[in-house]
């Protein structure tokens, strides 16, 4: 039986710079797993967990080509917090079973897993090592007014819908205060590869 790759959880607020710090990572080879995409994936027409969620919150979270509206889910979600505990239930395992399925083909020295809920999840102890993309909370509103187009009333309800800084940080093994330049992002991604190459190599 295979060994287990070691595996990097990568986790952080919205627009801490996640993507970035995972690119960072791709251009130095290492397979990286997002949880973001493959959440999508498990929500394809024809899947599973597409039917459960249509079930669970009725037709009208369908667009009319068959695919699940996000905005309508999202909407919905936010409005009953009931309503994002059963959109978890139905979600996380189908997530998990096709994290286990991907990082079993893609290889690699070590592997990022790019998870942004990781510390709600309560799984962070899974994991090898857990690296923390961490900014100041308003850096983060700064940027998702800026990328999305948020209200200010919707961007701060997001926040406050994910874990605090503080919990994120209590979880992480490594941090990277992503509030420089990409040059300077590129710099630490590189130190902690060679880090986890070596931790990687060296694992009992």
């Amino acid at each position: 039986m295979p060994e287990r790759p070691f595996v990097v959880a990568l986790t952080g607020g919205i627009a801490s710079g996640k993507s970035a710090v995972s690119a960072a990572f791709a251009r130095h080879g290492v397979p990286v797993l997002d949880a973001d995409v493959i959440s999508r994936q498990v929500v394809e027409p024809g899947q599973p967990a597409l039917t459960a969620v249509v079930s669970e919150f009725g037709p009208a979270v369908l667009g009319p080509d068959g695919q699940l509206d996000r905005t309508a889910l999202r909407a919905l979600v936010f409005a009953r917090p009931e309503a994002r505990r059963q959109l978890e239930a139905i979600l996380h395992p189908a997530i998990r079973q096709a994290f286990t399925a991907a990082s079993a083909t893609v290889g690699g020295p070590y592997q990022i897993h790019a998870i942004p809920l990781l510390a709600e999840s309560g799984r962070a102890k899974e994991y090898e090592r857990v690296l923390v993309v961490d900014c100041p909370r308003e850096t983060q509103l700064q940027r998702l007014l800026a990328r999305d187009q948020e209200t200010l009333e919707r961007a701060e309800a997001i926040l406050a819908a994910q874990a605090t800084r503080e919990q994120r940080l209590a979880v992480a093994t490594e941090v990277i205060v992503n509030t420089g330049t990409l040059d300077e992002l590129a710099a630490t991604v590189a130190v902690l590869h060679a880090q986890y190459l070596e931790a990687a190599a060296t694992r009992s």
